[in-house]
């Protein structure tokens, strides 16, 4: 290599200087000052200059006048000495300004870069318990807002937020959609949810729950498992097992993150899972509203407790001991959840009992021995064979084949459901679905879901149940939700106009579009990341959650149904809610609930569900009225 000049290196040399930052700059800057000080203070020296009455005058004292001069430019002007030592005073003078305000631009520079720095949310945070969520979705908002209900029993909640965005952006989109927190503080922080060193600074060691979002592309399942490895083998990470609750797509990945996350890690299949919902709630108007009143934080949840009172006694004698929280089943003390297990099925010490109640302090057996069941009122009725059904699903997404194949369990045999939809990319998948169909004869057709015309000549009064199927694969989210309204408006008004009723269910993608489609008096719409936010808040509280629910959405286990009135009392009679509660356990069942369909259409009224009555309270129920139970059938 040639010999690099001496003026070249001194560029590289000085550029690698500043490279090193506000203090390296700042420390060199001073030892050059002070370098320049003990110059000017030998030249003093040598040149015999010194102050008019200072005979003494030494290298101490010249080092004094020199600092002074340098760092208070006002020195000079209280000065009357000799004009030699004022001259000199001038030169040591201009060089502390240029040094001064060099220093001055360094400090105001470090400053600013610090304040820039903390605005992009680098720092490390210092909480404990808090709720960690990695990523960014559109299902945040609806889960800070779950977890800040949470929270309000507690004095100084947190949530913490790592995610691929600017943190002033984050901070704004928190306030304008969310809104008050109330005493939950959220912290965000910009950072790569996969990446140990961006990780490291949300303080996943102390958390209480860790949420881990769906990324909105191709490659969410394989990122998120990525964030699960990142967690569970940081060098630093906490001997206590970690709580996770991850959003998956793909239920092929399932058993890798399983792998990756062992027990500390629950799992939910968004797209699986909201299938299920939806084909409940297809076949039974107003499931949806029990779901999200078992879903969120307001109003009553589910809760478990151990309680010694009931130790020996039988389910069915459980039931009838909490007046004002509903019995779902039992988690026994090796952990297995059952809902709505054998009637006869005795508790056992370790066992919890599960039930929906307000808060986990009101979970508690009353004293009541009397219930005041109205025999008289009862009734016993038995299971009426399936008949063969027609079911309509119009739209198209990938969701389509996990709701098909759902009601492949539910359907008699011999059922026929008819899909339309405006692409015809959706027949190939339709064709190999109807090789693994067991009770289902698959019909397709292309047309115009939203055409006026079109959706008239589909006979919809040939059909007991309808699913409107928003087009999420081939729309973004507003135009999909505007395609699905635009067909549910016609849909509504063609049945008002012609007298006809069927069971009907709508997705909606954005949960701001349901108060669009309120307006069509419908009270099942199944918004998709609500219902995914929801769960995944009620999971990250508790993680035996998953176990319920999981129960709750098989098609082999007990689920929710909401039954005729007239299959369990007598229409008309004063009755209590023990007495629900009884016929139903004569059946095998527990009754949560029950519907007030004269309230069917009024939102204030929770479209007349009521999730948990008072059982002592006493009502009337009409033959159009329905009984919330859980029932294997």
């Amino acid at each position: 290599m040639k010999d690099v000049p001496f003026k070249v290196r001194l560029k590289y040399t000085f550029d690698n200087l500043i490279s090193k930052g506000t203090g390296t700059l700042i420390a060199w800057l001073a030892l050059g000052a002070f370098l320049v000080i003990v110059i000017f203070s030998v030249l003093l020296l040598l040149a015999g200059v010194h102050p008019e009455h200072d005979d003494n005058f030494n290298l101490w004292h010249a080092l004094w006048e020199n600092l002074t001069h340098m760092l208070d430019p006002g020195t000079l002007g209280d000065s009357d000495e000799t004009l030699s030592f004022q001259l000199f005073m001038i030169v040591v003078t201009l060089v502390g300004v240029v040094v001064l305000s060099t220093l001055i631009g360094l400090i105001s520079n470090g400053i600013l870069k610090k304040l820039e720095d903390l605005r992009k949310g680098r720092s490390f945070v210092i909480e404990k318990d808090h709720v960690l969520i990695l990523g960014w979705s559109s299902k945040i908002f609806t889960i800070i807002s779950e977890v800040c209900i949470a929270n309000e029993n507690q004095k100084d909640g947190s949530i913490v937020i790592l995610a691929d965005k600017d943190k002033v952006l984050m901070e704004d989109e928190i306030r304008d959609k969310v809104g008050n927190t109330g005493n939950t503080r959220v912290i965000c922080r910009t950072g790569n949810p996969i990446d140990v060193q961006d990780l490291y600074i949300a303080n996943p060691f102390d958390t209480k729950s860790i949420i881990i979002l769906d990324k909105d592309n191709e490659n969410s399942d394989s990122q998120i498992i990525k964030t699960i490895v990142a967690i569970v083998t940081h060098p630093d990470r906490r001997k206590e097992p970690y709580h996770i609750t991850a959003e998956m797509e793909d239920k092929k990945n399932l058993e890798v993150a399983k792998m990756v996350g062992g027990d500390e890690v629950e799992l939910i299949l968004s797209d699986e899972i909201i299938s299920r919902i939806m084909v409940q709630t297809s076949r039974q108007n107003g499931l949806s509203v029990v779901y999200q009143e078992l879903m969120d934080f307001d109003g009553d949840e589910i809760y478990f407790t151990e309680e010694k009172s009931v130790i020996g006694k039988t389910f069915r004698e459980v039931l009838f001991a909490y007046e004002e929280s509903a019995i779902m089943g039992l988690q026994y003390a090796d952990g297995h959840v059952e809902v709505n297990p054998p009637m006869d099925t005795v508790l056992r010490p370790g066992d919890k009992v599960i039930g929906v109640t307000e808060d986990d302090d009101t979970l508690i057996p009353s004293k009541i021995k009397d219930f005041k069941i109205n025999e008289k009122a009862l009734v016993l009725t038995e299971r009426e064979e399936g008949l063969k059904e027609n079911i309509l699903i119009i739209g198209w997404n990938d969701r389509a084949k996990h709701i098909i194949e759902e009601l492949d369990y539910y359907v008699a045999e011999g059922s026929i459901v008819r899909v339309k939809t405006k692409f015809g990319d959706a027949l190939k998948a339709i064709n190999k679905l109807q090789e693994d169909l067991v009770n289902i004869e698959l019909k397709f057709e292309i047309c115009d879901t939203t055409d006026r015309e079109t959706i008239e000549e589909m006979k919809l009064e040939e059909y007991q149940y309808v699913i409107l199927l928003c087009y999420q694969n081939y729309f973004p989210i507003q135009e999909a939700d505007a395609q699905t309204l635009i067909t549910l408006l016609h849909i509504r008004n063609i049945s008002e106009k012609s007298g006809v009723k069927f069971n009907m269910v709508s997705e909606m993608l954005d949960i701001r579009n349901r108060q669009l489609a309120d307006i069509t008096s419908a009270n099942d719409f199944i918004v998709s990341d609500k219902l995914v936010s929801l769960l995944m808040s009620q999971v990250s509280e508790n993680k035996y959650l998953m176990r319920v629910f999981e129960d709750l959405f098989d098609a082999d286990a007990s689920e929710i149904y909401i039954k005729p009135a007239s299959e369990y009392v007598q229409p008309g009679v004063e009755i209590n809610f023990y007495t629900i509660l009884e016929s139903a356990a004569q059946k095998n069942e527990v009754a949560i609930g029950y519907r007030v369909m004269s309230q069917a259409k009024i939102a204030d009224k929770g479209y007349g569900v009521y999730v948990n009555p008072k059982k002592s309270s006493k009502f009337k129920l009409t033959p159009e009225d329905a009984v919330i139970v859980l029932s294997e059938d």
